[in-house]
């Protein structure tokens, strides 16, 4: 059974960092093509990131040169570095695991921007 878990969101001031971390369970990472979706209330679900099985990554425009997606492939780990949070990047993050037309997903973490 695929079990993917974020953890590390949490409510952090405008300009601050966090960083998220999927754990994973009955996949091997570095076979899928691992990526952090976020989605804000009333608003529909955005790609922020994405790794690749080559390793090489995707981010969305909107949060390239703050946010970095890595891979450790031997804890079979995903993590998401956040740095200069704002406001607008406060959403549900949420972990997934694509090959093929199949996806899985986590529960999600919250990350909250706010002063």
């Amino acid at each position: 059974q695929v079990q993917l878990v974020e953890s590390g969101g949490g409510l952090v001031q405008p300009g601050g960092s966090l960083r998220l971390s999927c754990a994973t369970s009955g996949i091997i990472v570095s076979t899928y093509a691992m990526g952090w979706y976020r989605q804000a209330p009333g608003k529909q679900r955005e790609k922020v990131a994405i790794i690749g099985i080559s390793g090489i990554t995707q981010h969305a425009d909107s949060v390239k040169g703050r946010f970095t997606i890595s891979r450790d492939n031997a804890k079979n780990m995903v993590y998401l570095q956040m740095n200069s949070l704002a406001p607008e990047d406060t959403a549900v993050y949420y972990c997934t695991a694509r090959r093929g037309s199949t996806e899985h997903r986590g529960q999600g973490t919250q990350v909250t921007v706010s002063s």
